[in-house]
Order: structure tokens, then sequence, then C-alpha cells
């Protein structure tokens, strides 16, 4: 028997590879015969880049850059191997959780740290950039970025801004960067479908959580549009989905770094060769903290499905917390689901005793069908 290992983070209790290595221990308890795969996954956030630097083989590097908020910090971004390409999580230099709930303001807040980022990574001479662009601080439209890369931005009378998202408005021409001409390849790693401005955009619905007010929100979004009418692009382009990411990083990799937007989940199944991995496999196991009906809308599990059923290869699924029907389940193509869980407990005794739900649990599943199935 050939089982592929492909499960997201338990959140709280253990990554991606740690659940690999239970599922693989539980694999051990039934037969060392049995030859198990790993390929740990991520959803596109959390956990993502991570991941494409284990699977590369590379190496982190520390660097300074601003914060949100103009201040010095150290940031890491990753090299692979080969030093051809660079992982970067913008979060690490423009993220939200890099400020204290009463210094969260998108007004003032720009993305400035994740161009230094990006032109530290360039300065290696690497020949792909893969970014990850979730859980910012920002609402600036990428701006700032590309400040930090050389671009620059005039105000009506010539004079050169420090964009940030209450400015956006006062822009009125933009000089590109010498840099333009030399960009690296860019994947940016994108799971939001939000235009870059409108009531389904980046500042109605992300920036509240990011600290602004409701006339801050109407600002904001005026921000973006005034913005988006100076760049040259035709009007529709800013309905684009994913444009809304990020406080406009989305568009703003696009328009500054020619950058590809692609469903993280996508980007690192192609990374890791998911499907020349499948090749032979009897089974695939996957998992995740909780499987409930969020996740019929979410993008790893349907995204492992949707390949393993164009084999007819199996799935299954391991989770902490199973909050789905039969109907659901099979709805996502699955043919099994169960939780870790084999008593009630609080949730401190659960993250604690996650790894051996996974092995033991991983055990129970693959036991019955040896037993069932036994050539």
């Amino acid at each position: 028997m050939k089982i592929l290992l492909a499960p997201d983070k338990f959140r709280g209790s253990l990554d991606a590879r740690q659940v690999c290595e239970a599922m693989t221990a539980g694999i051990r308890l039934v037969s060392e015969s049995i030859e198990a795969i790993s390929l740990p996954m991520a959803d596109g956030g959390e956990g993502t880049l991570d991941l494409l630097l284990w699977y590369s083989g590379g190496r982190k590097i520390s660097t300074q850059v601003y914060d949100p908020l103009g201040r010095i910090i150290e940031a890491e971004f990753g090299v692979s191997s080969d030093n051809k390409t660079a992982f970067i999580e913008m979060a690490t230099a423009s993220g939200l959780s890099l400020l204290k709930p009463e210094e969260r303001n998108p007004l003032l807040t720009n993305t400035y740290g994740t161009g230094q980022l990006i032109k530290a990574a360039m300065a290696l001479g690497v020949e792909n950039i893969i970014m990850g662009i979730g859980g910012s601080a920002t609402n600036d439209a990428g701006t700032g970025m590309a400040y930090a890369l050389g671009w620059k931005f005039l105000d009506i009378g010539g004079q050169e801004i420090v964009p940030t998202g209450d400015n956006l408005s006062l822009i009125k021409n933009i000089i590109p960067s010498p840099l333009a001409s030399q960009l690296p390849r860019f994947q940016v790693a994108c799971d939001v479908t939000n235009p870059l401005y409108g009531k389904n955009g980046a500042a109605y619905i992300y920036a509240p959580q990011k600290g602004a007010s409701e006339r801050d929100v109407l600002q904001l979004d005026k921000g973006l549009k005034d913005f988006s009418q100076i760049t040259g692009l035709p009007e529709g382009n800013f309905q684009t989905a994913g444009f809304g990411a990020a406080g406009g990083l989305g568009f703003g990799s696009v328009f500054f770094l020619n950058a590809q937007l692609q469903e993280g989940v996508k980007l690192l199944m192609d990374f890791c060769h998911f499907k020349d991995k499948l090749k032979g496999v009897d089974l695939i196991i996957t998992g995740e903290g909780k499987i409930d009906q969020q996740t019929l809308q979410g993008k790893l599990i349907n995204g492992i499905t949707d390949e393993a059923n164009k084999l007819n290869i199996p799935v299954a699924a391991l989770c902490g917390t199973l909050s789905v029907s039969p109907q659901e389940m099979q709805q996502m193509g699955i043919i099994y689901a169960a939780s870790i869980l084999n008593h009630p407990q609080a949730l401190a005794e659960a993250l604690n005793n996650a790894y051996a739900g996974v092995r033991d649990t991983t055990f129970y599943l693959v036991n019955l069908l040896c037993r069932t199935y036994p050539n």
C-alpha cells in the first residue's frame, strides 16, 4: 500500500510537517512495509512560505526594515538552496501583528518594509520571488512597497509624497523606478477575491479590522479609486479578483512588479509537484484543525480532492473538530473523516495531545483498510 500524507497545520498544536510525522508514526504501527509519502500542505495563509522554503531546502536571512509605522525592526525572508528563488511574507514587515491594537490605523501605515525585503532579495540576484500577502496592516495599494523600490509619487504641485493610506488621493503623477526593468519574476499567493475598491473592495471589507472608522473607510476607498485613475489602466481592471488583497497590495504587485496572482494552495501544490507524487497512490490522508462548513469553501481540501478524483484516489481527512454532515463530507470529495479527539477534553488538553491523537487515529484508519483489503 502507498499512502500520500498531505495535511495542513492543526493551528495552535502541530504544524503541517509535525502532522505528517504523527501520521507516519501511526502507519508504522500498522506495518513497516507501507510506503508513506509526506507532502505537508498549507492553504495559502500562515505557514505557506515556511513550507516553500522547506521544500526548496533553503535558508532564512534576517535584515532590518521599517514596520508599518516606520519603526526599524528585524524581519526575515527565505532563499532557496540554489539561490534562484526568494520567499517573502509581507506580514513580517507590514503585518497587523506588528502593531498594538491602539496603533492600528490604515491611514498612517504603509508597505515600505515589504519593498525593503524585496530589495534585499533582489540584491542577492534571485530570478524569482514568491510572496505571500496575507495579514497586512495597510491600505496603500502597494505604493509604500513601490516607494522603497525607487518609484516616486508627486502631488499636483510636483512635490514628492511619501505614500500612506491617507494621501493616495493627493498623488497626481507616478514616476517609475530605475529598477522597474530589472525585476525578477514575481508570483504572489493571494487567496481573496475582492476588487481594489467599492463596497466589496479592500477598504470596506478589510480596513475596519485594521483600525479604520467608518469615516476612515470612506477616505481610504476614495484614495484607492483616485489612485487607480492616474495609473492609466482601464477602469474595469480594478474589479479584478484579488486586487483588493492586503489593502490593495494585490493590485500593487501586478502594477508595480508585473506579478502573477495565484491561489496559495495551487502555488504550493505546483511547487512540491503534487500531481507527480500521485502515481501509484492508494490513499491520500489530509487534515486540518477544524472541518466545518467553511471548509467547503476552502482551497486546500478542495484542491487535493480535485486532483485525487481525476485518478480515482480516495481521500480521508483527520481533524480536531468535525462539524460536517455525511452529505457535506461527500460534497468535499472525502470518503472518510474523523476527529482525533477520543474523549471529551478541554482545549489545552486537546492541543497537548494532538500528536498522539493524529498518530492513533491514523493507525485506526490504516489498520482497518489493511485488514479489509489485505492485498
